[in-house]
């Protein structure tokens, strides 16, 4: 993943689209203050990647192939999970300053890697740590728009950690169409809080980001993470690791698949596989 091939485009996440995961991640508390219209609502959108901006979120953070851990995460003061997720490569229609439209063009495997520092004021600030804190496949999977009966509505999630020769289970093999807001009702929300949402608690002025961004025309916005499992929920990354996130077509291919395709390193063309040694950044 070139950082020079994505010059330009912003990066957003969508937090708490994935029933259970808040609690699981110890950030359910963050939002208590946070107001929504409706208890399945996300609860924000976060930055992870703001083009042209100075400090850390101005930092390209994505990689392909490796992800590298801060130096803390080794002596265990900073935990660092898996965050397995769709992301959303879209086209952003302005009048003014607002956006009036999202259209997604493409998409694929995603992990919006968090560190879980729970003095935190921002979603933000567990997010973007340096080059190669986040990862996203190769294989971007083209669609026009996100609506119902699409190719994504087939899909699921599979995560899987490899360590020392095994590769163990880490988020709960998820159905994309098991996400709280999906198809036009997740991008109406979406163009709603890219418009609206306001510098609160945990949450950021997400608008006027986008005009420090210079109003960008491509917008990559992961809209959640899943479940863990038992052994995800409390274990984390370490050097020597091997973090395995695939978005795989459910009609196509069963669990034992994903599996040796993760063990060949072999990948049909219709799956979206990131797979990230874990080092030391």
């Amino acid at each position: 993943m070139q950082a020079q091939t994505w010059q330009g485009i912003m990066g957003l996440g969508v937090a708490g689209n994935f029933a259970g995961h808040l609690e699981q991640a110890g950030e359910a508390s963050d939002f208590v203050a946070v107001m929504v219209r409706d208890k399945l609502a996300p609860k924000a959108l976060f930055p992870f990647y703001v083009p042209g901006m100075a400090g850390q979120l101005g930092v390209f953070p994505i990689g392909s192939d490796t992800l590298l851990l801060p130096e803390a995460a080794v002596s265990g003061d900073e935990k660092v999970q898996i965050e397995p997720e769709v992301a959303l490569l879209c086209e952003l229609e302005y009048e003014g300053n607002k956006v009036v439209a999202v259209r997604p063009t493409a998409f694929g495997a995603y992990n919006d890697c968090s560190i879980r520092r729970p003095d935190a004021r921002k979603i933000s600030e567990k997010k973007n740590w340096g080059p190669c804190s986040k990862g996203l496949s190769a294989n971007l999977i083209p669609i026009d728009g996100l609506v119902p009966g699409g190719p994504l509505d087939g899909y699921r999630i599979a995560c899987y950690l490899e360590r020392g020769g095994e590769l163990i289970p880490y988020g709960v093999d998820s159905a994309v169409s098991d996400y709280s807001y999906f198809h036009t009702r997740l991008l109406e929300w979406m163009v709603d809080k890219l418009n609206t949402q306001e510098d609160e608690g945990p949450a950021e002025h997400i608008n006027g980001l986008l005009q420090c961004a210079g109003h960008p025309r491509q917008l990559l916005v992961s809209i959640g993470a899943t479940r863990y499992t038992e052994f995800g929920e409390r274990h984390f990354l370490a050097p020597g690791d091997v973090s395995c996130v695939v978005l795989y077509p459910a009609a196509r291919y069963d669990e034992a698949a994903v599996r040796s395709a993760i063990a060949r390193r072999e990948f049909a063309p219709d799956m979206s596989a990131l797979i990230q040694a874990v080092r030391v950044g």
